[in-house]
């Protein structure tokens, strides 16, 4: 039994040292434009999700559903860049977003699959090793992060010209 524990314990020591030579030799090609691995992409996949699932822990405002919170929402989410990534009702993504390793994620196909608090969790604190910025690191407010949570969720089921109308500049009247 010994001997059993002694070589399996050897194979995670030489698995170790083959790992770091590996990524610290430089071998792993870290460009953008050799997009990552099938078990690589799977791994970050599964770490993301956990980590998101574990520290998403604020509760959402109770009107979340509101309309004016949803609208708020959507100016919110169209004035701080997100559809340059993302995309919208109506709007494509910059073409720069195309490549993007990992890809953005398109809103509307995790809408029904995320939390309130996971797309708060996110939205506030980013995601290492992709373009997603922590919009808490430039003092966004919770308040504003919420609503974009609350249009993101209801991103599904807006029309095109809803949220144009939504996100529109407002009027300036001519000075007299």
């Amino acid at each position: 039994m010994k001997t059993l524990l002694a070589f399996i314990g050897l194979l995670a020591i030489l698995a170790v040292i083959a790992a770091a030579v590996f990524f610290l030799g430089g071998f792993y090609n870290v460009a953008g434009s050799a997009g990552e691995s099938g078990p690589f992409k799977w791994a970050l996949g599964k770490v993301r999700d956990a980590s998101i699932e574990r520290h998403a822990t604020d509760k959402a405002p109770d009107k979340l559903n509101d309309s004016a919170t949803v609208q708020a929402g959507a100016r919110a989410f169209s004035e701080r860049g997100c559809p340059t990534c993302h995309g919208g009702p109506g709007v494509g993504w910059a073409k720069f977003a195309e490549a993007m390793h990992p890809d953005p994620p398109d809103l509307k196909e995790i809408a029904n699959e995320s939390s309130p608090a996971e797309l708060f969790w996110v939205i506030k604190n980013g995601i290492t090793m992709t373009g997603m910025p922590s919009f808490g690191s430039i003092e966004v407010p919770d308040d504003e992060i919420w609503h974009i949570a609350a249009f993101i969720k209801k991103l599904p089921s807006i029309s095109e010209e809803d949220y144009k109308k939504w996100t529109a500049p407002a009027a300036v009247s001519p000075a007299r």
